[in-house]
């Protein structure tokens, strides 16, 4: 699907069906909406912990006071950098959603299922090369 075609209006409380076609337009509009969405939630997170960090008061009591709300906030902008990593990965599956490669492993070409879409949107491999790739993560990680 491209950018001048026009979006598809689903059903309330559509989802995709294996017997449905791989991919048809319906597809692609729900998997669209469903990144649109939590790109969104993950945006509006990220704001609220840069209120919260912005919003709180420097100056704090004791060192153990201190030490404690140093390490709350390292613990908010890990989570933001791995929000800024997913919304990122979210981007760019909206991407393969416009050009017409979304839901195929980057890997074989092969479909990559709609379960596996469903649990992980932003999947780029199917099931079979994400075991491959974590396997030799594994070997790396022991070899060394």
């Amino acid at each position: 699907m491209n950018k001048t075609q026009e979006r598809i209006e689903l059903a309330k409380g559509y989802r995709p069906k294996a017997k449905d076609e791989y991919m048809c337009p319906e597809h692609l509009e729900y998997f669209r909406r469903k990144l649109t969405d939590w790109r969104q939630e993950l945006v509006e997170e990220s704001q609220e912990t840069i209120n919260n960090l912005r919003e709180e008061v420097r100056d704090v009591g004791d060192e153990a006071e201190r030490a404690t709300r140093e390490t709350e906030n390292s613990l908010e902008l890990r989570t933001r950098d791995r929000y800024r990593k997913l919304i990122n990965k979210i981007d760019k599956a909206l991407l393969r959603i416009e050009d017409g490669s979304y839901g195929y492993c980057d890997e074989t070409g092969e479909e990559i299922g709609i379960a596996r879409l469903e649990a992980r949107p932003i999947a780029t491999l199917c099931l079979d090369a994400q075991e491959r790739w974590e396997l030799r993560q594994r070997q790396m990680r022991d070899s060394r």
